[in-house]
């Protein structure tokens, strides 16, 4: 009678917790889809108080970009510490069409090392450098492998990145593109992306638990990726043969969200690159367009939204130039928002041709213009 009575149990447990049972709906409910019901109510208490336009009338820009800036470090909270040395270890090489290639490994933190692809251009030193940052896509197995053509030692690797890159970069390769050019080409792996993944695997899912895990112990993933890519910069700045004042950064998707937040918050960066990663807060989370942030945790500083709104962050990267590219089918981004984040930004660099902005018809990629678009602006503004 035991046995029936722990076997009835069990069946009882399982049937309320099947998903044909956890599938079913209440006629009351407060979220709709991703968001709260009462969104528009949320984004109507937001008042961004630390934009510039709203205190432009009180500080210079100067005070402003220090205040701003200062309030945005304190709420990533506490950086992993520095490392004491970079240690920089050469794990291959091999020659391309006129530059070299390298894959590295240094330390990122004194809590880990990180490996990185390197592009060297021939007989030349003191050169341009690009900080490239790679994009999300829910697709966690490669991460700089989608900037830089992977090394001949991985077949999967390599398969994943070709056609990854054949997909979102038109199939060329943004870092061998500027290195061809004579540009010092930088990239490493987002926490969570390639070499810094989990032991168990790829899946996408378990990026957001893990991120829960990291606020359960005080620290934002998100911001360990900016971090990283401040501190992978000033890495970048002490190589010999770069010159630390000519160093950008460029990135599409989630990488051009990395740009324009690396463009505002590192000194080391002097001209940034995004394509197809800007909006309001007002337009991107809203029941208007049925929109969410798809990038989750991955974009996420928690609290910020009270102070700064997108473009009011990526405004703190003036008056260095910036090159901003949208696309009006990129179904990720609505076209209105993308306008009255240009708008924004236009307040603050002014009449300046420092800031470009376009919106241009394409969907969400960085195809083979863009990436015309991006040298020429390097070009301009690094050499």
């Amino acid at each position: 009678m035991k046995t029936v009575r722990t076997f009835l149990t069990a069946f009882f447990l399982l049937a309320i917790t099947s998903p044909s049972m956890a599938q079913d709906k209440r006629d009351a409910y407060e979220y709709w889809g991703d968001i709260p019901v009462y969104v528009d109510s949320i984004q109507q208490s937001l008042t961004y108080p630390l934009a510039w336009r709203n205190c432009k009338e009180r500080m210079t820009m100067e005070q402003w970009r220090e205040t701003a800036r200062k309030k945005v470090f304190e709420l990533m909270g506490p950086a992993p510490p520095r490392p004491e040395t970079w240690d920089m270890k050469v794990l291959a090489e091999e020659e391309r069409n006129g530059y070299k290639a390298q894959k590295i490994e240094f330390n990122l933190s004194r809590w880990y090392r990180v490996k990185a692809y390197l592009l060297i251009p021939n007989g030349k030193s003191s050169c341009p450098a690009v900080n490239l940052l790679h994009d999300h896509g829910a697709h966690l197995f490669i991460g700089k492998e989608k900037m830089i053509r992977p090394f001949d030692d991985d077949s999967l690797v390599i398969a994943d990145a070709n056609q990854w890159v054949e997909n979102l970069y038109q199939g060329q390769y943004l870092g061998d593109y500027l290195a061809r050019q004579g540009y010092v080409v930088f990239s490493i792996d987002a926490p969570l992306w390639g070499e810094r993944g989990r032991k168990e695997g790829v899946d996408r899912n378990r990026y957001d638990v893990i991120a829960g895990n990291m606020m359960m112990l005080g620290r934002n993933l998100c911001a360990f990726m900016h971090y990283d890519d401040i501190v992978s910069t000033e890495f970048l700045a002490s190589l010999p043969f770069v010159d630390s004042s000519r160093i950008g950064c460029a990135g599409c998707s989630m990488g051009a969200y990395r740009a324009w937040m690396l463009s505002a918050l590192s000194d080391d960066i002097a001209v940034g690159c995004a394509i197809c990663w800007m909006n309001t807060t007002e337009d991107q989370l809203t029941l208007k367009y049925g929109r969410k942030e798809n990038g989750g945790f991955a974009n996420s500083i928690p609290l910020l939204r009270n102070y700064l709104d997108y473009p009011d962050i990526a405004s703190l990267a003036a008056p260095k130039p910036m090159l901003f590219i949208s696309g009006n089918k990129d179904k990720l981004f609505p076209v209105p928002g993308v306008e009255k984040a240009f708008a924004r930004m236009r307040e603050v660099w002014g009449s300046s041709p420092k800031l470009v902005t376009k919106i241009e018809d394409q969907p969400h990629e960085c195809n083979l213009r863009n990436q015309k678009e991006i040298l020429e602006f390097l070009d301009k503004y690094l050499k």
